[in-house]
């Protein structure tokens, strides 16, 4: 190694396709500057391991800003790895110390199969949103801005929750693999805005059922979810959802 870099022991999951079976596989990555992204030292690592004429590790990613939530793994435990409100493409080096050993493995949850290595199928969250998580408006010119009020409090309440960028942390630190937050996100900025109102009963029963076909397990209000949230999605948009679901439910009986 030269001068200002460091060198890890970097554990990955290594899993050829969704029938195979993994297994953690041990490597050696050196030069290792502390300005590396965790991404980037991946980067790194397959580089190396191409030069050895080994094969690549498979990782997802893409805006590399920490918008598209695309690059999730679970670093030493948790996802996005160690620090708070940050995405796994935004975790440098310098978070670790020379000669560390990190555990790199992808999300865990029955609902997002492992297609290979650290690559896992999150289609289940798009399902999800097109059972319900949008808005039907007429089609024509774009309406005047002024046209539908909003209070600065329920726009800045709306936008909080619109905030979520669906990397399914929550999913992959909840033992119950419950996609309940980034659901309730959902439910809550288009539910408390006007344009939303008129369809909320079904977008929040679309949305409950549509998380429960896909396999997701219940909320047991552990808070895992909001602790590692990158945008810091607040639990209490979940009990915004659970009250909207039982009017919902309230309503259809009458």
């Amino acid at each position: 190694m030269s001068s200002g870099t460091m060198g890890l022991t970097v554990r990955v999951w290594r899993q050829r396709g969704p029938s195979e079976t993994g297994r953690l596989v041990a490597y050696r990555v050196t030069d290792i500057t502390p300005d590396m992204s965790l991404l980037e030292m991946l980067d790194l690592l397959n580089q190396q391991l191409a030069e050895r004429g080994e094969e690549p590790i498979a990782f997802d990613s893409d805006c590399r800003e920490g918008i598209c939530g695309t690059c999730g793994l679970v670093i030493n435990g948790r996802p996005h790895g160690p620090g708070s409100g940050s995405c796994t493409c935004q975790l440098y080096m310098r978070s670790f110390r020379d000669g560390d050993t990190l555990t790199i493995e992808p999300w865990r949850a029955r609902a997002f199969p492992v297609v290979r290595d650290l690559v896992v199928d999150r289609s289940a969250l798009d399902r999800i949103m097109q059972a319900g998580g949008y808005v039907s408006v007429n089609t024509g010119s774009a309406p005047d801005a002024n046209a539908v009020l909003v209070s600065q409090a329920r726009a800045a309440e709306a936008f909080d929750a619109a905030a979520c960028i669906g990397c399914g942390a929550c999913v992959a630190t909840c033992k119950n693999a419950s996609a309940m937050l980034f659901v309730a996100a959902k439910v809550k900025h288009l539910g408390i805005l006007p344009q939303g109102e008129p369809e909320g009963d079904r977008r929040v029963t679309a949305l409950a059922e549509a998380m429960q076909r896909e396999g997701f397990g219940n909320c047991s209000n552990e808070y895992e979810c909001e602790a590692v949230c990158p945008k810091g999605i607040s639990v209490r948009h979940i009990a915004f959802m659970n009250l909207a679901f039982v009017r919902s439910r309230l309503r259809a009986s009458r």
